[in-house]
């Protein structure tokens, strides 16, 4: 049979992909013929009308709502979430094939684009959740672009070049400290965009595009009254309640073409304005405030617990909720500029490379206990992991949850631990290895580094070694050969 798929996460960056490998190379072993689009931050072609023609069913694996449904009208549809693809991609073919036998839908049912993939029918807790992860989600690349090149410009021109005169006022294109202070302004333009942008597009995810507009304004109003991150969340949150609420509004049939360009987005700005001026704004400031300083007094104990449990958090789910609320919380951190946030984030990138590093160096060193597929995953792990992109770990755990997981979660917590003891900065928010000059006590944090992938991979190899052992006995006893 031929197929036609779409996968998309909220990152856009590591489980598109890997689910669009899993699903072509399921499709290839059962003999049939599949072709996908990837609706990811690199983006790819978009599907053809002649292969859509030309399909029997439809697969969407996403986390967020597909864009460009309707060019599917009429085909069978199977939805599931992206980790479904990547994990049980044969089950999602068996859905596939009997969709195809079924009488198709006249029309799929309309999605807005760019919304967040929220049923009707689901759980309030994970409405929240995809909601927040949406905002995230549009939130990485100003972080990614406006925190690297803040970190460039502390390597070019030290620290002190947060003094520099404004660019527009002076730039001396001949000297390396007027290139590292366009670096910094850029970069910290970038970031002002932070909090505005994430309460936006959790508004958005919440009541689309009318909410757009009060939940920027809520965010830049929460910057404004000094609430930060987390004023953006609960700007955003209240901007698409609102929204929400103003659409339950029946109004006369000739208003409705001006409702969601006009109406909804004034009003919605004047009541999110209103709350985060007078009502939430000092509070959650003074929420943050009580934060950043809880953050700068942790020494000790203190620090390491901090450091253990968010490694905890980046090992659990790789790359999943769990996993960005402890990336968003360092990420978040940053904006204040506080030493202690600085070693959060060091803390968070350090436990976030741990698994698919660990899983290299364990397939590499015990190959007989991975199945060839694996030890190929492994390969790419060792660049995924000085990438800091968790996700690569993913195959692994896929495959052996039982033993994987607790021994990277183990792993992580170690290096999370150690990286806060030692002190190690990051004003980056991401780049790996590859961002190595730019951390504080940068040896130190490779030290933390090599040992929660040490212990991790051990973890993993004594968890490994105790089945294949069973089976080696099972196999004596029985006349077979072992199956590693």
């Amino acid at each position: 049979m031929k197929f036609v798929a779409i996968t998309a996460c909220p990152t856009g960056i590591a489980h598109t992909y890997m689910a669009a490998e899993s699903l072509e190379q399921t499709a290839k072993a059962n003999g049939d013929e599949i072709v996908v689009e990837t609706q990811g931050s690199a983006g790819s072609e978009p599907l053809s009308a002649e292969d859509i023609a030309s399909a029997d069913a439809v697969i969407f694996a996403a986390d967020l709502a597909v864009q460009g449904r309707e060019r599917f009208a009429g085909k069978p549809i199977v939805e599931a979430p992206v980790k479904a693809a990547i994990n049980d991609a044969a089950g999602l073919f068996e859905r596939a094939k009997a969709a195809a036998r079924e009488p198709a839908p006249a029309t799929p049912a309309a999605a807005p684009e760019l919304t967040s993939k929220v049923g009707a029918n689901d759980k309030a807790g994970t409405k929240v959740r995809q909601w927040l992860m949406t905002g995230v989600s549009y939130l990485i690349p100003f972080v990614a672009a406006g925190g690297l090149l803040i970190a460039l410009s502390f390597a070019l021109g030290g620290y002190q070049i947060v003094d520099a005169p404004k660019v527009t006022e002076h730039f001396d294109a001949g000297s390396v400290a007027g290139w590292a202070a366009l670096m910094f302004q850029i970069g910290s333009a970038a970031f002002d965009f932070l909090v505005p942008v994430l309460a936006g597009f959790i508004a958005f995810a919440m009541a689309d595009r009318p909410a757009i507009a009060p939940g920027f304004v809520g965010g830049a109003i929460a910057v404004t009254v000094g609430a930060g991150f987390l004023g953006g969340l609960v700007a955003g949150l209240l901007a698409g309640g609102v929204v929400l609420a103003l659409k339950r509004i029946q109004v006369p049939k000739a208003m409705r073409g001006i409702m969601p360009v006009v109406v909804y987005p004034l009003l919605g700005s004047i009541v999110v304005g209103v709350l985060m001026y007078v009502v939430v704004g000092k509070p959650i400031a003074a929420a943050t405030s009580g934060l950043t300083s809880w953050l700068n007094s942790l020494s000790g104990a203190s620090a390491l617990l901090l450091g253990a449990l968010l490694g905890l958090m980046m090992a659990f789910d790789m790359g999943g909720p769990v996993n960005k609320a402890a990336y968003a919380f360092a990420v978040g951190g940053l904006t204040t500029g506080a030493t202690a946030s600085l070693q959060i984030m060091a803390a968070v990138m350090a436990a976030g490379m741990v698994p698919p590093l660990a899983l290299a160096l364990a397939s590499t060193v015990r190959k007989k206990l991975f199945t060839e597929a694996e030890r190929e995953n492994g390969r790419a792990a060792w660049l995924l992991g000085a990438s800091f992109i968790t996700e690569g770990a993913i195959p692994f755990a896929a495959a052996d949850p039982f033993r994987v997981i607790p021994s990277i979660m183990l792993g992580s917590a170690v290096t999370g631990s150690l990286s806060m003891a030692f002190g190690a900065t990051l004003r980056a928010p991401h780049g790996g290895i590859f961002v190595l000059p730019l951390i504080g006590n940068p040896l130190m944090f490779l030290v933390a580094l090599i040992a929660g992938t040490l212990v991790a991979a051990g973890s993993v190899i004594a968890l490994k070694q105790v089945r294949f052992r069973a089976a080696e006995r099972s196999a004596a006893v029985s006349g077979q050969p072992v199956n590693a």
